[in-house]
């Protein structure tokens, strides 16, 4: 996990507001079920596109679903507007997302979210119940069973 916390880190100093989703929101909400990459929503402005340009330099940044793994830091050309980013780095995958599936777009998803305090940084972290409704709607194996896993959280949370 220590990469993936440097490559949090790394978004948080490159001042790029952004909401951590997925799998290691999961983690933070209090799962114990593996993740393997960082997936965040987050406006994807020219001006953050030029940031997360610069912050990722030094990990290698490439298109992750490209098959000649294109460099991030070249493609695509400065102001050419982005959706989404599917990234390979020197410290993990990360996917930024302009929208999540079953939630909505960036302002609706941080308008749920929560701050916390993560690794010496605040952090928007998605809400437990957008990312119940997220991981349902995503409809894959492992999203219906990390469902069930943070059902059970909630229910804990309720009770106490």
């Amino acid at each position: 996990m220590a990469p993936l916390s440097k490559l949090i880190q790394t978004l948080c100093d490159a001042d790029i507001e952004f909401i951590v989703v997925g799998g290691f929101a999961a983690l933070l909400h209090g799962s114990t079920l593996v993740t393997r990459d960082i997936d965040v929503c987050a406006v994807l402005s020219n001006e953050d596109v030029e940031k997360l340009r610069a912050a990722l330099r030094e990990f290698h940044p490439t298109h992750r679903l490209t098959p000649q793994r294109l460099s991030f830091l070249g493609n695509p050309d400065p102001g050419v507007p982005v959706k989404n980013l599917y990234l390979e780095t020197d410290l993990g995958s990360v996917d930024l997302l302009s929208s999540i599936k079953g939630i909505g777009d960036f302002e609706r998803v941080r308008a749920g979210s929560i701050e916390i305090d993560l690794l010496g940084r605040r952090c928007r972290v998605i809400s437990l119940d957008d990312l119940i409704r997220a991981k349902e709607a995503m409809g894959r194996e492992k999203d219906l069973l990390a469902v069930k896993e943070l059902k059970a959280i909630r229910e804990k949370q309720v009770k106490s």
